[in-house]
């Protein structure tokens, strides 16, 4: 037999090649033996053999880039905030923003992907109780991003290191922080807004937001303070005092009725101080937004500081006694000690404050004030504490919040020598206890009042409303009643509360203008464009992706729409190569 070479041809079918120095094969049958496949099952063989195309060099990278890329806007993200309501407006802005890119929002923080912790610096137990909280995330491996007061005050700290930081001015780019923790990277966007130089009170108004309640619309009507209380951490975050414009402020309260709010709460860190950094005041305020309140709805003022109402009172007494206006007031006293009061450099004495505070009870019989107290301030003494005691015997407020002060890091008063912490707590201790020694609500049993009901209370038992002076009053949990303005006959009592029977044959009144948005639907955006919830609050996907392209059309925009027209030019790369 003749030498043969075989070979392998391009295409992968094997050759049989003579050699160089023969022409032929002159024996077929000496390459052929009995345990050859004949050439039947030769045929068969071909038929069950699968080839193995080679990939196109497009269809590799997209491969590539399905298996190593994170595509953000698809994932869980559980949202925690602590502190004020001002906080708690900067959370609800957020979430919607979230929703409205086509992450979904969830209540279930082992569901989520993610954890957007939004942090109070107030007082030490707020602040633990953050750390431990991000602490847990990393525990069970989620993503973490961190916002609100403590990162801005304190972005160096240890324990937030590496983490991502939405500064409290820079809550409009929440998505793109998110996107990019999500993605592995750490951002941190702590940057005041300024316009023409000029530090604006914050991001814009009409932001998509979520809110808690779809019922209570919360305004931030300005940031920061004019004052440099010697305890305070949140100056160091929120800084000077930046005021929204009115015409802003009565827009957004306008677009809250059409979306079926019926109560507005203004917040801030003092709303007496709001409109002296852009030439105008409270008062001018709270009358252009009178006009735009339909009747049966209801607006609550925020905590103002007595130097800044004393100037008002008149005006203010005025406004609180509008029908649709809650007569209540939250105004800070701290301390009853001229000296005390001096060393938090608070800017007023006490004398100041019960002028404010006879002067509204007169002119608005039934007003309620509210009022804070710090227990064993730097350098208290025990008559400073017993001047405090008589300042609540006198007036009795029917709300007062304790609070056993904790020197905050940073601040002037955590230099100060401080009172034993036994003795600290034996005071908080006995203020509370005078608190609890007397009924506010005892009088009213008998009464026929006039409430908006809101909530839900936390024992899920009753419904919560509240009268004309921001009292709280519970009733019967009818679905019929919630959202609305119903009258009711006061027969219970509490320290905190009231309980009232619905009216027979009594007109329940709807104060607002359109239904109210459904729990975890996206306030803000055009009606079409309006997430329906889904397993309770989350944004549907074909409408935040809609969104999306009017609220993020910015560098991480442009980075999804290059990636999607990348996978489309390989899914049409492949379609032509398969015609071919």
């Amino acid at each position: 037999m003749k030498v043969v070479k075989s070979a392998l041809s391009e295409r992968g079918v094997l050759e049989i090649m003579p050699s160089a120095c023969d022409s032929r094969v002159d024996d077929i049958e000496d390459m052929v033996t009995s345990d050859d496949p004949t050439p039947h099952e030769r045929q068969f063989a071909r038929r069950n053999i699968v080839p193995r195309p080679r990939k196109h060099k497009l269809q590799a990278a997209a491969e590539e880039l399905r298996t190593d890329s994170v595509i953000p806007g698809t994932q869980a993200i559980w949202v925690k905030t602590w502190g004020c309501s001002h906080n708690s407006s900067d959370g609800e802005y957020m979430a919607g923003q979230l929703a409205a890119s086509g992450y979904k929002i969830t209540e279930n923080p082992s569901d989520a992907d993610l954890w957007l912790l939004n942090s109070c610096t107030v007082k030490n137990p707020a602040e633990d109780h953050f750390r431990n909280s991000i602490k847990k995330a990393q525990e069970q491996n989620k993503k973490v991003v961190v916002a609100g007061c403590v990162p801005q005050a304190q972005p160096r700290t240890d324990y937030l290191k590496e983490l991502s930081i939405i500064g409290v001015q820079q809550i409009d780019r929440v998505v793109e922080v998110v996107d990019e923790a999500i993605k592995g990277h750490s951002v941190r966007l702590l940057g005041q807004k300024k316009e023409k130089g000029k530090r604006l009170g914050g991001a814009r108004l009409d932001l998509p937001k979520i809110r808690k309640n779809p019922l209570i619309e919360i305004i931030s009507i300005n940031t920061g303070c004019l004052n440099a209380c010697t305890y305070c951490k949140t100056k160091h975050a929120r800084g000077d005092l930046a005021s929204y414009p009115i015409e802003e402020l009565v827009e957004r309260a306008r677009q809250s009725f059409q979306e079926g709010v019926c109560e507005i709460w203004l917040t801030s860190e003092d709303t007496g101080a709001y409109g002296r950094d852009i030439g105008t005041d409270l008062p001018s305020l709270l009358w252009e937004l009178v006009k735009e309140i339909p009747d049966g709805a209801m607006l609550r003022l925020g905590m103002t500081n007595p130097p800044y109402i004393l100037e008002h009172l008149e005006e203010m007494a005025r406004v609180l006694q509008h029908p649709r206006v809650f007569a209540f007031l939250h105004v800070p006293v701290q301390s009853a000690s001229d000296s005390v009061l001096m060393d938090m450099k608070r800017e007023y004495c006490c004398a100041d404050f019960r002028r404010v505070v006879d002067f509204l009870k007169e002119k608005v019989p039934g007003i309620t004030i509210a009022t804070d107290i710090i227990c064993g301030f730097p350098g208290e003494t025990e008559e400073d504490f017993e001047q405090t005691m008589e300042l609540v015997r006198q007036y009795r407020f029917p709300s007062l919040f304790i609070n056993q002060f904790y020197p905050r890091p940073g601040t002037p008063a955590a230099k100060m020598e401080q009172v034993p912490a036994h003795v600290k707590k034996q005071r908080t201790k006995e203020l509370s206890a005078l608190f609890h020694s007397y009924n506010p609500y005892d009088h009213k049993i008998g009464e026929r009042q006039r409430v908006l009901v809101t909530e839900e209370s936390f024992d899920s038992q009753y419904y919560v409303s509240h009268n004309k002076f921001y009292e709280q009053v519970l009733v019967p949990k009818k679905p019929e009643f919630k959202g609305k303005m119903i009258e009711v006959d006061i027969y219970e009592a509490g320290k905190h509360y009231m309980k009232g029977r619905p009216v027979e044959d009594a007109q329940v009144f709807t104060p607002s203008i359109a239904q109210p948005l459904q729990k975890g639907q996206v306030s803000g955006l055009p009606q079409e464009l309006k997430a329906s919830p889904q397993n309770g609050i989350c944004a549907s996907v074909a409408s935040s992706a809609l969104v999306a392209r009017s609220w993020r059309f910015d560098g991480d925009g442009l980075k999804l729409l290059s990636l999607g027209l990348a996978l489309a030019a390989v899914i049409v790369a492949l379609v032509i190569d398969k015609l071919h």
